[in-house]
């Protein structure tokens, strides 16, 4: 379950950023357009913190998913 939620985050900061472009070309920079770089940006640091290891080499994904 937590693969899907990690994939999905993934994939919705991906569409986050590509509208933010489409947004950037067509109308110039606005309110709207930073908002979703931001949101974008905020969910790639989230999947990064549950998906880099820490010092013992297990990732917080790993160490929820239970042992085994």
């Amino acid at each position: 379950m937590g693969d899907l939620a990690l994939s999905l985050l993934m994939l919705t900061a991906l569409a986050l950023i590509g509208a933010a472009i489409v947004q950037w070309r067509r109308n110039g920079p606005s309110l709207n357009t930073w908002l979703m770089l931001v949101a974008a940006a905020v969910m790639l640091a989230n999947v990064a913190i549950w998906v880099i290891p820490d010092t013992h080499g297990a990732a917080p994904a790993n160490r929820a998913a239970g042992p085994g």
